[in-house]
């Protein structure tokens, strides 16, 4: 965790050393957000069973050397700067079996921070985000304590199976994704299709997907879902349904980090599932600054032998 803060630190502290980058096309909003997602909303608790996500989009980002590794921007984008923290926890179908249960999912937990920058591009209503991801995977990030005194809280059954957990490991990858509007109705109505790729020792994959949107909102490309700038609509309310088809490469959650070989128990190679589909239905609501998403998530089958799954994540964005 001291390693995270500090490399987070590093990329902000930035700002105070580097020349004057072209700054025009850094657009002034300034965002905080956070997701909180659980599946015991669908009365399970298996698989992906928890996660959050937390951040900052800064304007100030734009000075940070990190840059340099995000690859080209596109001429004429509008760029956002910003880090984004993920925790995610992962747990076989039954947490109260004190063994290893071999053919299941193991014990996985990670926390990463993700370097990113978005170029819009509204009049072309086209976006390219890159980021780099680091962090950890294993017992450091802290998902035994947090899911025991969780589950103790709600007089749920205790997690059994931690101490066979994935062992710690470093987390580092690249990614990247594509967004483009297919078709827009107006402004009550717009259909966006994207490809995206990730690169790294905890995910590898290439996927493919659209996003209809339906309702009251900003349109996609205008920003990033809400802003203090003048002419932005105030009163957003919405709903999205999204699709999407990957082909796995690698996932550490299932087969262990890339440089220790001596995890209690992971999943060979071959019970891997190589396609995987994700849907997602969401309600948002929003005014002036200040949006909140509700969301239901279904996941197919990841490995052989694995159920479907389902989540809730819930979401805060707030422009300051």
């Amino acid at each position: 965790m001291r390693a995270l803060l500090l490399l987070i630190y590093l990329f902000t502290a930035g700002a105070a050393r580097a020349q004057h980058p072209d700054s025009a096309q850094t657009s002034p909003d300034r965002l905080l957000f956070y997701t909180f997602a659980n599946d015991a909303f669908f009365r399970t608790d298996y698989y992906f069973t928890q996660g959050m996500t937390g951040g900052v989009v800064l304007p100030a980002l734009r000075h940070s050397p990190i840059n340099r590794l995000l690859g080209p921007v596109p001429a004429g984008s509008t760029r956002y700067h910003g880090i984004r923290l993920h925790y995610d926890g992962f747990t076989p179908l039954r947490i109260q079996d004190p063994f290893i249960r071999v053919g299941d999912r193991p014990y996985a937990s990670y926390w990463y921070a993700s370097l990113f920058r978005v170029a819009n591009q509204p009049v072309r209503r086209f976006r390219l985000t890159t980021a780099l991801n680091v962090g950890f995977i294993g017992p450091a990030a802290g998902a035994k304590g947090f899911q025991t005194t969780l589950h103790r809280w709600l007089g749920a059954p205790t997690p059994r199976g931690w101490d066979y957990q994935i062992r710690n490991d470093v987390v580092l990858g690249y990614e990247a994704r594509l967004e483009q509007q297919i078709l827009a109705v107006g402004r009550a109505a717009e259909l966006i299709g994207d490809v995206n790729a990730s690169l790294g020792t905890l995910y590898t994959h290439a996927g493919a997907g659209a996003r209809l949107r339906v309702g009251l909102f900003q349109p996609y490309f205008s920003n990033l879902g809400v802003s203090r700038q003048p002419n932005q609509r105030r009163v957003q309310l919405y709903t999205e349904a999204q699709l999407e088809g990957r082909l796995v490469g690698y996932n550490a959650t299932l087969q262990g980090g890339l440089f220790r070989s001596d995890n209690p128990y992971t999943l060979p190679a071959a019970a891997v599932r190589r396609a995987v589909a994700k849907g997602t239905g969401t309600v948002g609501l929003g005014y002036a600054g200040l949006r909140l998403t509700a969301s239901a998530v279904w996941l197919s089958p990841e490995f052989t032998g694995a159920r479907t799954h389902k989540w809730v994540q819930f979401g805060v964005l707030v422009a300051f």
